[in-house]
């Protein structure tokens, strides 16, 4: 078993909920999930102009269908005027803007506001609210919806029941065969009925379309940071193996500068020119010690420095947060006699759980431990603090972006201000490695946040001289 731990003076803080994300991108105002500025997917002109051609092929077929097939009185004139209302749209929107442009909003909104009222007169044309076809009413609000911000998709919505409401009322007999006469009219209740399932499966429809388009933006979103995340930790990665590659390079030809210098002192004609060289040597020396310093950078892309011990791993995860005024203890143990295994040192790993410890040292009461268990099969680690723990409503959604309770940085050790974004950063980070993340209440309080891995995800193969087997 090893252990270390970071001591400092006992400090405690609430601990709202799990919440700790430090990324600049995800406060672009215009991606705030709480204000005004909520930016949802939009539409390419092109996918109005096919849904509406859909929708004047589908009413052309249908109106044929009722007339010759099924020797209905159809009100053709009045109806295909509408259908080519549509399709002239369709002509003078594609030649104006061209379909690739994405659609303003309040474009699209006027458009899809446009097809919901041709569709209400067709309806009335054709027998009002009691058409079957009037189901059609909830297409454009759930296009609507999915596609456009609360304020518009809410007016098409209205707009959507106002037709419902009003065709109940107002409209032309449901088409007939002449020999049969009209239908019979259905009575009050019957025609309120019918108005109500409208209404509910216009409002159903659109709540639905709206709440999985709403997490779906949200989602992508947090993927978007998690992989800005990442790409920035390849980079420091690629950085440090840079500047390995750069200290040797560099240590042959200042070896040559020293040397050098050194003949110079020998052979110098005034002390002007000794003084010189020995500025020289001094100047080599310090560009040497510096180096040294970047050749001993765990992030060098080689056999030796791609791989870390899970002791190393758990110490390097805890000594960032010795300045937060806390114990932070990090314990590895393992079956009796077994040493801890090397594993392969990966970005994702180390920035998600510094962020999870993070999240801990910003809660805990007094104390934050590490540890790190190994047997043939697996590697865990789990980190434990003794705050109060994930309040329920937080436990219940841990995991999903977008999860907090804290209004702000007040309280907070780090000082970072919380949007949820943390411990979804981790978790999918974790993740992506191979690990199975769980996320707990400890039975004496406190959190517990453990990641689990086959060992041969991790575990790196032994090396023999600089030769890796």
């Amino acid at each position: 078993m090893a252990d270390a731990s970071l001591k400092n003076a006992p400090h405690s803080s609430p601990r709202p909920g799990l919440d700790k994300p430090d990324v600049e991108a995800a406060q672009d105002e215009d991606w705030s999930w709480a204000g005004p500025g909520l930016r949802r997917g939009r539409l390419r002109v092109r996918t109005l102009i096919a849904q509406r051609w859909i929708m004047v092929v589908g009413q052309t077929a249908a109106v044929l269908i009722a007339g010759l097939v099924l020797d209905l009185k159809v009100p053709y004139a009045l109806c295909f005027s509408l259908i080519a209302m549509s399709a002239w749209l369709n002509v003078l929107i594609g030649l104006a803007f061209g379909g690739q442009r994405m659609a303003r909003e309040v474009e699209a909104t006027a458009q899809i506001a446009f097809d919901t009222l041709q569709l209400a007169g067709m309806l009335y044309l054709t027998g009002g609210i009691i058409n079957p076809f009037s189901l059609l009413l909830i297409a454009p609000v759930t296009l609507a919806a999915a596609t456009l911000p609360a304020r518009f998709a809410a007016a098409i919505g209205v707009l959507a029941v106002a037709a419902c409401v009003i065709l109940a009322f107002f409209n032309l007999p449901l088409p007939y065969r002449p020999s049969a006469g009209p239908g019979p009219v259905p009575g009050g209740l019957t025609l309120m009925t019918i108005v109500l399932s409208r209404i509910l499966g216009i409002a159903v429809t659109g709540a639905y379309a709206w709440q999985a388009a709403t997490e779906s933006a949200r989602m992508e979103l947090a993927l978007n940071v998690t992989e800005t995340v990442l790409a920035r930790e390849q980079r420091l990665s690629a950085l440090g193996a840079l500047a390995a590659a750069a200290a040797h390079e560099l240590g042959t030809p200042l070896a040559t500068i020293s040397v050098v210098a050194r003949e110079m002192i020998r052979n110098a004609p005034d002390e002007q020119t000794r003084e010189d060289a020995e500025l020289m040597i001094g100047q080599a020396a310090r560009c040497r010690e510096i180096l040294a310093r970047l050749t001993e950078m765990p992030e060098a892309k080689d056999a030796v420095h791609e791989r870390i011990s899970l002791v190393q791993l758990v110490h390097e995860v805890i000594e960032p947060h010795m300045i937060h005024g806390i114990r932070v203890e990090a314990v590895v143990n393992g079956p009796p006699g077994d040493s801890a295994p090397d594993i392969w040192r990966r970005a994702e790993i180390l920035h998600a759980l510094t962020t999870i410890v993070e999240n801990a040292v910003d809660f805990a009461r007094a104390e934050v431990i590490v540890v790190a268990r190994f047997d043939a099969r697996a590697v865990v680690i789990e980190v434990r603090d003794d705050g109060p723990g994930f309040s329920p409503e937080i436990l219940a959604k841990l995991g999903e972006p977008y999860v907090t309770s804290r209004p702000g940085a007040e309280g907070s050790r780090t000082g970072h201000i919380g949007m949820g974004l943390g411990f979804f950063i981790a978790k999918t980070l974790l993740e992506r490695t191979g690990a199975t993340v769980d996320f707990k209440n400890g039975r004496r309080g406190g959190a517990v946040v453990a990641a689990r891995w086959p060992r041969s995800a991790l575990e790196a193969p032994a090396i023999i001289g600089a030769s890796e087997l």
